[in-house]
């Protein structure tokens, strides 16, 4: 008989409350605590979650309900104290949001708990279970479009939302491979003030050990995607070859020209789709050690690497080395150098969020 594993979310927000649903949805799952530091949200979210333990003291529930799965949903800036809860609490896999940290610093931190704890841990990169990516990934994987040479994502939304999607998903269609160097640049001051601090825009190009490029831009400067209306979803990822193209468009489906034809597909972001195969994998993953849950910490760490690589080229100027020697505050290395000027955008759909 399958075991069930005890669960506690911390976060009962939106994201919180779509974790704990689909832990709740799964019968090799039981949500046996959950925390906010807002009561009234606990109180809310108990009778939809099978009435568990409740608590606004994570590292206190934690060593209460001993989960096997300590996840949580909270903001950028709650790191390191929830990650050592979960392991003070006994955790066999600790779940939680990106990005991995808001500097090198904190995410070197971060991993080396981790190793030392020997506690698995899983980043919320969700969106690659969509059909709209799976199908992009199984069509690159099989060869259709020949040797990959250039990997690509985009996004309007900025940098701490958005960007370790886009290079998860960019390290996917390459073939998962290391990065070498990055070198970028970023303008416009206006999202420092946002708790997912970040430039309004962030431009740069990855270099991958097996010779596949990468280029990204997220932010006020990146691309309008028109076949998109939710200005959320406004995102694409994709890969050039040696026999065509294929991307995906996180709210309109995909498309790809290859040497066989002309191919698309439907898909769009969504939660009650996407969230129940990454829960299904945590599972997985406990029951059997080689089954490693594709959204694994180290491979989030490597893409936190590569964007805070990113922020350093922007900050430092020039060429960056992976994988990072030293760990540095990135964010606060560009607000030091980011000129204070109005951004430029490019496409009037950005002005909402960066001003037009």
């Amino acid at each position: 008989m399958s075991k069930t594993y005890k669960v506690m979310v911390v976060g009962m927000g939106k994201r919180g409350m779509h974790h704990a649903t689909a832990f709740k949805a799964n019968p090799r799952f039981q949500v046996v605590g959950i925390c906010d530091i807002d009561a009234a949200r606990l109180e809310a979210a108990a009778p939809k979650l099978g009435n568990p333990k409740t608590g606004t003291d994570a590292t206190a529930l934690a060593k209460d309900v001993k989960p096997d799965v300590f996840c949580f949903c909270t903001l950028p800036n709650l790191r390191t104290p929830l990650i050592k809860a979960g392991i003070a609490g006994g955790a066999q896999l600790i779940a939680f949001e990106k990005p991995v940290a808001l500097s090198s610093r904190e995410g070197m931190e971060i991993k080396k708990l981790l190793d030392a704890s020997g506690v698995k841990a899983v980043v919320s990169h969700q969106h690659r279970y969509g059909i709209h990516y799976r199908e992009v990934g199984q069509l690159i994987a099989a060869g259709g479009i020949g040797r990959v040479h250039t990997v690509y994502g985009t996004a309007t939304g900025w940098m701490t939302h958005m960007l370790s999607h886009l290079i998860d998903y960019m390290r996917w269609y390459a073939g998962n491979p290391e990065a070498q160097w990055v070198m970028a640049q970023a303008a416009g001051r206006s999202k420092f003030a946002d708790i997912h601090t970040s430039p309004d825009y962030l431009g740069g190009f990855i270099q991958f050990a097996n010779g596949v490029r990468g280029i990204v831009e997220v932010g006020a400067g990146a691309p309008d995607v028109p076949e998109v209306d939710y200005w959320w979803r406004k995102c694409r990822i994709g890969a050039q070859g040696t026999e065509g193209f294929a991307e995906v468009l996180t709210g309109g489906g995909w498309r790809a020209v290859t040497s066989r034809g002309v191919f698309s597909g439907p898909g769009c972001m969504n939660y009650d789709l996407d969230m129940p195969p990454y829960i299904q994998e945590m599972a997985d993953w406990l029951d059997d050690s080689k089954k490693v849950h594709a959204c694994n910490f180290d491979s989030a760490y490597k893409g936190m690497e590569i964007m805070m690589g990113l922020c350093r080229s922007a900050a430092e100027g020039g060429q960056v080395a992976l994988p990072l020697a030293a760990p540095a505050d990135e964010l606060d290395l560009l607000k030091k150098v980011v000129a204070d000027r109005k951004v430029l955008l490019s496409s009037p759909v950005n002005a909402k969020e960066y001003g037009g």
